[in-house]
C-alpha cells in the first residue's frame, strides 16, 4: 500500500510538470506567432504648404501718423468793443465768407458817426469862411491896402480849415467802419465752430467769438524721417512748384477706424526746416472733402510710394521665422528635404517680405508647418493656400 502510494504520488507532480512545460511552450508559441506577423512601422513625412520664392518689381510705401486740420482756420474775433446782441448763425453749419455771425449794440457806434459827420460840416464852414477872406485879401494886399501880413495869417488859417476838414472826413470813414464792425463778418467760408461767448456778454477785440475752418480740401500734416524726405524731396520741390498738382506724390489716407478713405490726396509741400531733435521734418498734404465728412483734429495714417524696388524676391511673412535676432526660412529642396537657412529683411509690401539676401528666386520656402520641420528633415509638400488675412 506505501509502496503503491508513492507511485501516484510521483506520478502527480510528473503531469503538473509537463503540464507547465506545455503551458510554457504555448505561450512563446503565441507570442511568437504575433511578432511573426507584425511588420516595422514607417512614419510619413510631415505635411507642409510651400511657396516659390517670387521676384517682381514693387512699389515700396511708408506710412505715417498724420492729423487733420482746415485748409484755412479763422478765429472770428470782434474789432470793436461793445455788449453781443444778436448770435445771427447755428453753431456746426457751413458759412459763406462775408456772413454776418454776431452783431453788437450798434448805438453807441451810430452817435459816434453822427458826431464825426457835424464835426466836418463844421470844419467844412470854416474852411468856405477861410477861403473867401484870402480871396479877398489877395487884391488888397496887391495894391496896398491891408498889411502883407494879414494875407498870410489868413492864408495859414485856410490851410488848417482844410487840414481840419481831411481830419474831419477821416474821423467819419472811422465811425463808419466802427459802425459796420458791429456785425462781426466770417471772412472765409467753412464749417463754423461753437460759439466761445453768449449774448449779452461785453465783448472787446481779444474775445474770441468762435472759429471757423475752410476744411474742403482738408490738409493733414505729418512727420517724415530725415531719410525718408532725401527719397522724396525732389518731387515734394516740384510739387510745390507746380500749381496744378501735376507733379504731386499721391497720398492715401487710412482713418481712424481702420478704414480706407474714397479719396486720394497729395504732398503739397514740406516744412522749412528739420526738427533737430527728432530728425524729421512735417509735410503738409490735401484730400478732397466733400461733405465735410472729416474734420480738424482727427486722426489718421498717410502713405505714399518712397520707392520702386526692381527685381525683388518676395516670401509671405509667416515664411520668415526670427530666432535670436536673425531671420530664417525652411527651404525645401529638390529631394524635399529642409534646410533651414538664415537671411536678410527689407522692406514689408502687403503680406509679403522683401528677401535682400540668402534666397533665390524660384525656390521653395515653407509657408504654413514651420513649427513641424528641422534642418535636414523631410517633408510631404503641398502648394501653399493663403488665408484671407494674408492675400
Amino acid at each position: 500500500m506505501s509502496t503503491e502510494g508513492m507511485g501516484f504520488r510521483e506520478m502527480g507532480e510528473t503531469w503538473r510538470a509537463a503540464s507547465a512545460v506545455l503551458y510554457l511552450g504555448s505561450c512563446l508559441l503565441l507570442c511568437a506567432g504575433c511578432g511573426g506577423n507584425a511588420s516595422p512601422a514607417h512614419g510619413r513625412a510631415p505635411e507642409v504648404e510651400v511657396v516659390t520664392v517670387a521676384q517682381q518689381d514693387v512699389r515700396i510705401y511708408s506710412e505715417w501718423v498724420a492729423t487733420l486740420d482746415g485748409y484755412v482756420n479763422a478765429q472770428i474775433q470782434p474789432q470793436v468793443t461793445g455788449y453781443l446782441i444778436k448770435q445771427d448763425y447755428h453753431e456746426g453749419s457751413l458759412v459763406q465768407r462775408n456772413e454776418v455771425l454776431f452783431e453788437i449794440d450798434p448805438r453807441p457806434f451810430q452817435a459816434a458817426l453822427d458826431m464825426a459827420k457835424g464835426e466836418l460840416a463844421q470844419a467844412q464852414a470854416q474852411l468856405g469862411n477861410a477861403t473867401l477872406n484870402v480871396q479877398r485879401d489877395i487884391p488888397e494886399a496887391a495894391v496896398n491896402a491891408i498889411p502883407r501880413m494879414q494875407l498870410e495869417a489868413d492864408t495859414h488859417a485856410e490851410l488848417a480849415a482844410r487840414a481840419s476838414v481831411e481830419a474831419g472826413r477821416a474821423a467819419v470813414e472811422q465811425a463808419a467802419l466802427n459802425l459796420g464792425f458791429t456785425k462781426v463778418r466770417s471772412l472765409i467760408g467753412g464749417i463754423a465752430g461753437i460759439a466761445q461767448t453768449q449774448v449779452g456778454n461785453l465783448v472787446t477785440p481779444a474775445t474770441v467769438l468762435t472759429g471757423v475752418s475752410d476744411v474742403d480740401p482738408i490738409k493733414a500734416y505729418f512727420a517724415v524721417s530725415g531719410e525718408e524726405y532725401l527719397r522724396i524731396a525732389g518731387k515734394i520741390a516740384s510739387a510745390a512748384s507746380s500749381p496744378s498738382g501735376s507733379s504731386a506724390i499721391p497720398l492715401d489716407l487710412l482713418l481712424s477706424d481702420g478704414r480706407a478713405y474714397a479719396y486720394g490726396g497729395r504732398i503739397l509741400f514740406a516744412d522749412r526746416q528739420i526738427d533737430p531733435q527728432t530728425g524729421t521734418i512735417r509735410v503738409v498734404g490735401a484730400f478732397p472733402n466733400p461733405g465735410n465728412i472729416l474734420r480738424p483734429g482727427q486722426y489718421g495714417k498717410v502713405r505714399a510710394v518712397t520707392d520702386t524696388r526692381k527685381g525683388a524676391l518676395l516670401v509671405p511673412q509667416r515664411a520668415v521665422t526670427e530666432l535670436q535676432g536673425s531671420d530664417e526660412v525652411a527651404v525645401v529642396g529638390p529631394d524635399d528635404k529642409v534646410a533651414i537657412r538664415t537671411v536678410e529683411t527689407g522692406e514689408r509690401v502687403g503680406a509679403m517680405w522683401v528677401i535682400e539676401s540668402g534666397l533665390r528666386a524660384g525656390e521653395r520656402v515653407v509657408a504654413e508647418g514651420t513649427q513641424k520641420v528641422a534642418d535636414g528633415s523631410a517633408v510631404t509638400p503641398v502648394p501653399y493656400r493663403p488665408s484671407s488675412a494674408d492675400e
